[in-house]
């Protein structure tokens, strides 16, 4: 039995020293990542907390980007969010594992389809249709994280703007009882899928007002099936903000307080 658990926590060890050690750089940087099984691989960036240490738990914190990140050159996806970890009172205030997955080129994270036209993007969004192959993915390298004897199954998080945002409803949907809370950004999800969630995971959405890209609509309709499901978000419509809204999503004082408040 010594043997095993030996061999346990030396693989622990290898798996988190390439990242540990470079995180103890004077500067933090996101290290990367590729996440492989069964057919699946999701590339991620990774930072973890200031003197990490294996034979502690952190929470983690899933953060989903838009269509715009996609690829797979594993850089994209850090364009808007990441900056917001990286700030020394943030990692001295929230220490935490913050993982940034890199949807591939020509995927989504939820199955959506969407058309345009001369009133704008019109999307639909299923309630029981199987995994995106991006989506299948992510849950693999979620529970290849919760598989870590360093991360605190009972804080773990998850957020995401746009195509990210919606991705955000979906993954809490298909696994409620994994995320302690979660954040959408000008995302959108069916509305008979908030009784999947309103009660299990609470909810902080953001969108704006003028938003010409993804309808605020998505959001105001998405508050209002949580609540009549028994859920009680919190919901944010920032007047001035066309589809960025997650600049100021990111910014606000009380995002990561309210965040890791949650735990299950």
């Amino acid at each position: 039995m010594h043997k095993i658990l030996s061999a346990a926590f030396l693989a622990i060890i290898l798996f988190a020293m390439p990242f540990a050690s470079k995180a103890q750089l004077r500067k933090p940087t996101f290290e990367r990542g590729m996440y492989t099984a069964k057919g699946d691989t999701l590339p991620y960036r990774i930072l973890f907390p200031e003197g990490f240490d294996p034979a502690k738990k952190y929470p983690l914190i899933i953060v989903l980007h838009g269509s715009g990140e996609r690829g797979n050159d594993n850089e994209a996806q850090l364009k808007n969010g990441s900056a917001l970890f990286l700030k020394p009172d943030v990692r001295e205030q929230f220490p935490a594992i913050v993982v940034f997955p890199q949807c591939p080129a020509d995927g989504f994270w939820s199955d959506v389809s969407f058309q345009h036209d001369s009133t704008g993007n019109k999307f639909t969004f299923p309630t029981d249709a199987k995994p995106t192959k991006a989506m299948h993915a992510l849950m693999g390298m979620v529970d290849e994280f919760l598989d870590k004897p360093f991360v605190n199954k009972h804080r773990v998080y998850v957020g995401g703007l746009s195509m990210g945002g919606m991705g955000t409803f979906e993954i809490i949907g298909r696994e409620p009882n994994v995320f302690a809370a979660a954040f959408s950004i000008c995302g959108g999800d069916n509305t008979l899928n908030a009784k999947k969630y309103a009660k299990k995971v609470p909810l902080w959405i953001f969108h704006g007002e003028k938003d010409r890209t993804v309808s605020a609509d998505h959001s105001i309709v998405m508050v209002e099936a949580i609540k009549a499901a028994g859920g009680n978000p919190k919901f944010t419509l920032y007047p001035n903000d066309d589809h960025n809204s997650w600049d100021d999503a990111f910014n606000e004082p009380q995002l990561l307080p309210w965040l890791f408040s949650n735990t299950k």
